[in-house]
């Protein structure tokens, strides 16, 4: 997987179960806040980090001492996990670095020839990665964003915690080991230089002299003069689709793409999130 992906070793894998009762195949112990939150939201998009059991192969974890969990929803991914029978090791399936794949064919566009077989179906309805929760210390820790929001999780664990942005570069600054080192690597980025736009322009003030696209949920007076426009109809479309734009974005050879910021609530958290670092930061 490492090297079909061009994957850094140092970025561990989430493993997959069928069931979240069948949690002990791949950890040590499973903490009450961690009971709760997969009680709540498995299967579904979320990914709780729990002490490893030592069966669990340490190049999975990249040495670490835990393992993130989680049990998908998609029927597909449920049956195979079924008949395997043991956790499952899987990233999202595309080139390391690049936008993820949406769609089974942008995954062939990764992939193709790099891996055994890959499994058609509908585009994925989310759009984005699993939120992950470190649930190996004292309180819940929100590692990465994701669809079930921070708002979401505190309703069922008021102590959960948001690990932000400058947290990320404190840590990244200072060497610490982390329970998920991928968030400090390089992500979702097309070839195309991603830049964000916090307010929509009302007039011609930004530079499009080269072949430049746009994205967001609204559209302001300037946008009609971008070569290429996907204009979501809510946050959520937005979301969904924003991988997928990307490609395309590469797909047409397009050098800029301006992307609306998402608003930091919500869902909007973490799409800003993957919007940032689709612009390197």
């Amino acid at each position: 997987m490492f090297e079909a992906k061009g994957r850094p070793s140092n970025n561990p894998l989430i493993v997959h179960l069928d069931d979240g009762g069948h949690w002990s195949r791949a950890a040590a112990e499973l903490p009450l806040v961690a009971n709760a939150l997969l009680d709540a939201f498995c299967p579904g998009p979320l990914t709780v980090v729990l002490p490893k059991l030592s069966d669990i192969s340490d190049l999975v974890t990249a040495g670490l001492d835990t393992v993130g969990v989680r049990v998908p929803d998609h029927p597909i991914a449920r049956e195979i996990l079924r008949i395997a029978g043991v956790p499952v090791a899987a990233p999202s399936a595309n080139r390391s670095g690049r936008p993820s794949g949406t769609t089974w064919q942008s995954v062939a566009e990764d992939l193709d020839g790099r891996i055994d077989a890959i499994f058609t179906a509908d585009s994925s309805s989310i759009g984005i990665e699993s939120t992950v929760v470190d649930c190996s210390g004292p309180n819940p820790v929100v590692l990465r964003p994701g669809a079930i929001t921070l708002e979401q999780l505190q309703q069922i664990a008021p102590k959960t915690e948001d690990f932000g942005t400058g947290e990320r570069h404190r840590v990244a600054l200072s060497g610490k080991q982390l329970n998920s080192p991928g968030i400090l690597h390089p992500h979702y980025q097309p070839s195309a230089e991603v830049i964000i736009v916090e307010v929509l322009p009302t007039e011609l003030s930004i530079d499009i002299s080269t072949a430049s696209a746009f994205c967001g949920i609204e559209c302001g007076a300037a946008v009609d003069a971008f070569a290429m426009i996907k204009v979501f109809a809510s946050l959520e479309d937005y979301a969904a689709g924003f991988y997928e734009f990307l490609r395309e974005v590469d797909r047409r050879s397009f050098t800029k793409v301006f992307v609306q910021a998402a608003p930091n609530e919500g869902i909007g958290r973490a799409l800003r999130d993957r919007q940032r670092r689709a612009a390197g930061g």
